[in-house]
C-alpha cells in the first residue's frame, strides 16, 4: 500500500520592490537630520573666516585705495556671518564646544589679524617699523580679548554672554577700523604719507597724519584688554525707553549721513558705543567713591599727665 504524499506547503508571495527603492530607505536611515543641523552654524563661521581671508589677500603689495575699500567691505560682511552663526546656533539648539573654539578663531582671523593688516596698508605703514609694531599690538590686544573671553565663558553659567562684555568686543573693535577706512574713501595721499580728503569738490581738503591712525589704534587694542564694560544688549525687551533710543540713534545716523556720507554716519555709531562705555566706566567709578564710607579717625591715645612736685615724697633729715 502506498503512502499519500505530504501537501505542499504554499510558499508567501514576495513584495516586488521598485527599483531604488531600498537605498533610498538605508539612506534615510543613515541621515540624521538633528547631526545635519550642526553643520549649519558652522557654515556661517566658515564665510566669516573667508571674508577675512580675502581681506588679507586684498592688502598685499601696495593696494590701490579701492582695494582697501573692498577688504573693509569684506571685513564688514563677515561682521554680519558673525552675527548670524551663534542666532542660528541658538534657533537650532546646535551649541558645542567645537563651534564655540571654531567661532573663536574666525574671530581671530577675520576681526583680529585682518583689521591688523589692513591698518598697515591702509595708512601705518608710512611709518615704518612703528607702524608694522603697531599693527602687531592690534592683533596681539585682539588675541588677548578672545583668550580672556574663553575662559570666562568656561566658568560663566550665561557662557561669557551676559548683559555686558568685559572689554571692547573684537568685532565691533574691527567696525570701528572698517568705518575709518570706509570714511576717508576715495583719497590721495601726499609725499608725507598723509591721507588728503576732499570734503566737496573743489572745496576743503582735510590731511589725516599717519601718527593719527596710530594713536587710534593703540586706543582701540588697548580699550580690547581693558576692563571697561560694555553692553551686549541681549537681554533688552521692547518698551518706550528702548524704542525712544532706537530711534534717537536712527535719527542721528540719518542725519550724519544727510550732512555728510553714509561711512561717516557709520564710523560715529561706533563712535558713540565706545564713548557710552567709557562714560558708564567713568560713573561707576564716581558713584563708588562717593558712596564709600571713609572710616572714623580714632584720636591719639591721651598721654599720661607728668608728675608733680608735691607727689614726690618728701625726705627729712633726722
Amino acid at each position: 500500500m502506498s503512502t499519500p504524499l505530504p501537501e505542499p506547503v504554499p510558499r508567501k508571495k514576495r513584495r516586488l520592490r521598485r527599483p531604488g527603492k531600498g537605498k533610498r530607505r538605508r539612506f534615510r536611515d543613515r541621515f540624521d537630520l538633528k547631526k545635519a543641523m550642526f553643520v549649519l552654524p558652522n557654515l556661517f563661521t566658515v564665510g566669516s573666516i573667508f571674508c577675512g581671508f580675502f581681506a588679507i589677500s586684498l592688502c598685499f603689495d601696495a593696494p590701490v585705495p579701492s582695494d582697501v575699500r573692498r577688504a573693509a567691505l569684506a571685513i564688514f560682511i563677515g561682521m554680519f556671518l558673525d552675527m548670524f552663526d551663534g542666532r542660528v546656533a541658538r534657533m537650532t539648539r546646535t551649541q558645542s564646544e567645537f563651534g564655540m573654539q571654531l567661532d573663536s578663531l574666525a574671530d581671530a582671523i577675520s576681526f583680529g589679524v585682518a583689521p591688523g593688516v589692513l591698518l598697515y596698508r591702509w595708512l601705518l605703514s608710512d611709518l615704518g617699523f612703528l607702524g608694522l609694531f603697531i599693527s602687531f599690538v592690534y592683533v596681539a590686544c585682539g588675541a588677548l580679548r578672545l583668550a580672556r573671553f574663553n575662559v570666562i565663558a568656561a566658568h560663566d553659567k550665561s557662557g561669557g554672554g551676559g548683559n555686558y562684555f568685559v572689554g571692547l568686543p573684537i568685532p565691533l573693535a574691527a567696525g570701528a577700523v572698517v568705518a575709518a577706512v570706509w570714511g576717508t574713501y576715495p583719497y590721495d595721499r601726499s609725499a608725507s604719507g598723509s591721507i588728503l580728503l576732499e570734503t566737496a569738490p573743489g572745496g576743503l581738503v582735510l590731511s589725516v597724519a599717519p601718527v593719527m591712525g596710530a594713536v587710534g589704534a593703540l586706543v582701540i587694542a588697548l580699550l580690547m584688554v581693558s576692563t571697561v564694560k560694555y553692553r551686549t544688549f541681549k537681554k533688552v525687551k521692547p518698551s518706550p525707553k528702548s524704542g525712544a533710543i532706537v530711534f534717537g540713534l536712527l535719527l542721528m545716523f540719518g542725519l550724519v549721513s544727510v550732512a555728510t556720507k553714509t561711512s561717516i554716519a557709520l564710523g560715529f555709531l561706533f563712535a558713540v558705543y565706545i564713548a557710552v562705555g567709557l562714560a558708564e566706566a567713568g560713573l561707576s567709578v564716581l558713584m563708588k567713591a562717593l558712596t564709600e564710607e571713609v572710616p572714623p579717625v580714632e584720636p591719639p591715645p591721651a598721654e599720661p599727665p607728668p608728675p608733680s612736685d608735691s607727689a614726690e615724697p618728701k625726705h627729712t633729715s633726722t
